[in-house]
């Protein structure tokens, strides 16, 4: 199993992503993703401190609070590496040292936890001073509350900027970057990111590794994506373009035997610098097509023509 960046944290080659967790799947569905996981040989759980804020009626951190359930009642904590993120719960907003203090204590207590595995700065907040959020995070490290840090979201200029300020502090470097990248979201990781993890030894978990559910090809007109509740995630992507690659998904799947969700996170573990690809589950029965990215490896063949069909369908802001 692969380890994170310059990290202790040996993972399977798959993330579970855990943003449906108190928002499309609620506490028992996600046990039961979660039971169904681990047994499954997976052990690295994505969340943050915002899931899922954005539905009525929550507040934040209810995706931590269903983690940290599970992992009371299964003592799973030694067996799984735990990712979180910081700055977008609704009263932890920023990256102001104090704010990353405080934010970080309330994750490990939804998560009932000692120590976060993996802790990230999920967006760059410009109106603070990054060494002063540089050295929020050191602290953490040596109280013991994170044991690694990661990147989200940072372009690459602030990517080396902290990297460069955290040599000249005396905090330990980030181990891990999570950009957005699929095959319909290529850019810009392709162009901008895979040198700049090569070079600094960053691991790279992409998020949107499904691209909202989109490149599971089970979107194939708007009226099969009109009530879904990613629906604007799809959107985006649905065009002859990005049919195309879901019909080169369905073709690769069936020389496979393997379904075109399979088929796309096995060509993100095939590029440079990719762990593990973050892929998320509303219900078990979506877990299997998932998992079994893990245990594929494409033939050059089949990731240059994804690549070619990609190609014209980029993302676009």
């Amino acid at each position: 199993m692969p380890l994170i960046g310059t990290s202790d944290l040996e993972i399977f080659p798959l993330a579970l992503g855990a943003n449906t967790f108190g928002w499309t799947a609620d506490v028992d569905e996600s046990h039961e993703v979660l039971d169904a996981f681990t047994a499954d040989g997976g052990n690295l759980i994505d969340t943050a401190d915002g899931y899922s804020a954005w539905l009525p009626g929550n507040r934040g951190g209810e995706s931590e609070s269903i983690i940290g359930s599970w992992l009371a009642t299964r003592g799973a904590g030694d067996d799984v590496v735990i990712a979180s993120k910081v700055g977008t719960h609704p009263d932890f907003a920023g990256l102001a040292p104090a704010n990353v203090a405080a934010a970080a204590d309330a994750s490990l207590a939804r998560l009932r936890t000692e120590a976060i595995d993996l802790y990230y700065a999920h967006y760059d907040d410009q109106d603070i001073p990054l060494a002063d959020t540089i050295e929020a995070f050191g602290r953490l490290v040596q109280a013991g509350k994170i044991r690694h840090i990661g990147l989200s979201n940072y372009s690459p200029e602030r990517v080396r900027e902290w990297i460069r300020l955290s040599d000249e502090l005396g905090v330990p470097r980030p181990v891990a970057l999570q950009p957005r990248y699929n095959l319909v979201a290529r850019e810009p990781y392709e162009t901008q990111y895979v040198s700049l993890a090569a070079e600094h030894q960053l691991s790279v978990l992409p998020y949107s590794a499904l691209a909202s559910g989109f490149l599971t090809g089970k979107y194939r007109t708007p009226e099969d994506f009109a009530d879904v509740a990613r629906r604007k995630g799809v959107e985006r992507h649905f065009s002859d373009a990005g049919l195309g690659v879901i019909d080169e998904l369905h073709r690769i799947g069936s020389r496979h035997g393997e379904e075109p969700a399979t088929i796309a996170l096995a060509w993100l573990r095939a590029k440079p610098e990719i762990a593990a690809p973050i892929a998320s589950a509303r219900v078990v029965e979506q877990l299997g097509s998932l998992l079994a990215a893990a245990r594929l490896d494409l033939s050059a063949e089949d990731v240059r023509a994804l690549d070619e069909a990609s190609s014209p369908a980029a993302y676009l802001n």
